[in-house]
């Protein structure tokens, strides 16, 4: 009697970003780790895939995007009590302490300096997702 392991699912990251090219960054880099990523070009896009799917293990977002920010994401994922157990990232290719901090202090488990490097992803992962 042989008995069969059912792999674990990937961990599945929603990545948020306005641009077309720091989406693929990051989408390639977290799929060479081994997540399964969905991409979405805004807050409110993210919104209505997390409306959808609720197997969402960190959401990874850009804060400077049109009409929501990630900042602003990150405020109703907090906010909701169905989401607020997802990890939130921000990443932003401007390097400012005040917003850093505030985005901290409002529940963001990490700020990311652009360009996003392998590094990381794999300490993120390993911080946030596997945790």
């Amino acid at each position: 009697m042989s008995t069969k392991t059912v792999p674990e699912p990937e961990p599945h990251v929603l990545a948020v970003d306005d641009s077309i090219v720091d989406r693929t960054v990051i989408s390639r880099l977290l799929r060479s780790s081994k997540y399964r990523v969905t991409t979405v070009d805004s807050g409110k896009r993210a919104l209505e895939v997390l409306s959808l799917d609720r197997n969402v293990h960190m959401i990874i977002t850009d804060y400077c995007m049109p009409e929501m920010t990630g900042f602003d994401l990150l405020k109703r994922v907090k906010e909701s009590a169905e989401l607020k157990e997802i990890p939130v990232v921000l990443m932003s290719s401007e390097n400012s302490p005040t917003r850093i901090r505030r985005c901290l202090e409002e529940g963001a488990e990490d700020f990311l300096i652009k360009p996003v490097r392998p590094s990381d992803v794999s300490r993120l992962c390993n911080r946030v997702i596997m945790k």
